[in-house]
């Protein structure tokens, strides 16, 4: 993989960076056999425990295990401290943006962001206008993906802030590397992130409806069958809260209740893991059987708090995300501390033709699509692929972006062939609520193919555990 930042190697395979000597130190001293032991246990573990994730449209079967890597990622206290600025910062002028354009529009009327971008946006909630949210706080929950490219630099790839999933992905993962191999936590300074469950509750509890001193969560799910329900499940578990679906919800007197074995009880926190259209079947679509019936007015009165907030979409949108760094001087007054991936948006004309131009060197985007689904990694497509996509480019530019295609950063990776570079990325959570907070690290996601850019779950790729390293 020459061309490629190395994660653990600073030149090849002859100089180990500083954070990774001890561990490659302990590498060198495993016997094969018991690294290969090591990898089936965890295997058999996640498989006993349930931790599946399903895939829709997969022949072989709806849900299938998700890779688990056991060679960690490693970043440096001084990378992560940066980095956890730039996080900070992003986030908190999205929910700038996303409080703006649901009020005065300030960004609009500055001209900064063309109104089209937001008000023909698909993820546009013409029905949150005017709504005041607790502590004007939209996205809660904000997954960031992150990449590293070129001689290191960090690059921020996308924003998720409906519903990002994944995080139970990156405790599960935690915990198994301390069982699996706890000789290398006495080995290293690792910071923890199994508080990420207190941090979430408290983070929800602090946005509860004003005048409420003891909130009621819970966690609501689309149900058993939908693609991340483990995480649902787990994340009830783990805060102590119920996880419930639209038919154990109904909405009296201008408020939400839960029913129970005791009989009705108020709820005054919703960290909802449903999309919009499905969450009111009286304001969104009316087919929708997930969803709770009168929901959004009781949210419109103040009387409910949803987490993620209902019109959070238009600030993820891909066709919005080359305006983040314009939002960040917009509304803070600063320089980006990450930069975004250059972009070229479709929708103009001389970029359109660019990205015509140059197909096979590009990364194309469907401008709401997500989980590696409705994208073009032109080095790694076909002529049909490539052909097909430009016609779908000229029936419709507004709808796609286009990228470089990244040199993404490669780690050490426990493969059939034994350790072998792969590609990666970092999705750290960000959590906002009275304050911006994070646990240290993330979820690392692997390309397991040799070669593959492509790091989502739904298309083949693993997890690794995410170390931190403390000072």
């Amino acid at each position: 993989m020459a061309g490629f930042f190395d994660e653990m190697y600073a030149d090849g395979a002859s100089q180990v960076r500083e954070h990774y000597r001890e561990f490659e130190n302990w590498l060198a001293e495993q016997p094969v056999d018991t690294l290969a032991g090591k990898r089936l246990e965890a295997d058999l573990i996640f498989r006993r425990v349930g931790i599946t994730f399903a895939v829709y449209g997969n022949n072989a079967g709806t849900e299938r295990l998700i890779p688990f890597d056991i060679i960690p990622r490693i970043i440096p206290a001084a990378e992560w401290a940066q980095l956890q600025k730039g996080l900070t910062q992003r986030v908190l002028a999205l929910n700038m943006f996303i409080h703006d354009i649901y009020h005065d529009q300030n960004i609009v009327k500055a001209g900064v962001i063309p109104a089209e971008q937001i008000f023909r946006n698909a993820q546009y909630r013409p029905e949150m206008q005017g709504i005041s949210v607790a502590s004007d706080i939209y996205a809660h929950m904000a997954g960031i993906d992150i990449v590293r490219a070129g001689a290191g630099e960090f690059y921020v790839l996308e924003d998720n802030l409906r519903v990002p999933s994944g995080v139970s992905y990156m405790l599960e993962d935690r915990k198994m590397m301390m069982r699996l191999f706890p000789e290398l936590f006495a080995r290293h300074k690792i910071a923890p992130v199994a508080h990420y469950p207190d941090l979430l509750l408290d983070t929800l509890r602090s946005v509860a409806p004003v005048g409420v001193e003891d909130p009621v969560v819970v966690v609501m799910t689309p149900g058993m069958f939908n693609s991340a329900y483990f995480e649902h499940a787990f994340l009830a578990q783990q805060m102590g809260v119920e996880l419930v679906e639209g038919q154990d919800l109904f909405v009296n007197d201008n408020s939400v209740f839960m029913r129970t074995t005791r009989g009705p009880k108020r709820v005054d926190v919703i960290y909802r893991r449903i999309d919009d259209d499905y969450i009111d079947p009286l304001a969104f679509r009316s087919d929708s059987s997930l969803g709770v019936p009168g929901l959004l007015s009781v949210y419109r009165a103040g009387r409910v708090t949803l987490a993620n907030a209902v019109g959070t979409g238009v600030a993820d949108d891909k066709s919005v995300y080359p305006f983040v760094p314009d939002m960040i001087r917009f509304y803070l007054s600063e320089e980006p501390i990450l930069n975004n991936v250059p972009t070229y948006q479709c929708r103009k004309k001389e970029d359109l033709q660019y990205t015509l131009d140059h197909l096979s060197d590009l990364v194309v985007k469907e401008v709401h699509g997500a989980g590696g689904y409705g994208m073009l990694v032109g080095p790694a497509a076909s002529k049909a692929q490539i052909e097909d996509f430009r016609q779908r480019l000229l029936a419709k530019p507004e709808g796609y972006i286009a990228q470089p295609t990244l040199a993404l950063s490669a780690c050490p990776t426990y493969v059939e062939s034994g350790i072998a570079p792969r590609h990666i990325d970092l999705r750290p959570f960000v959590l906002s609520g009275k304050t911006v907070t994070m646990v240290p690290g993330g979820l690392t996601r692997v390309a397991l193919t040799e070669g593959s850019l492509v790091v989502n779950s739904s298309q083949g790729g693993g997890t690794k555990d995410t170390w931190i390293l403390e000072k």
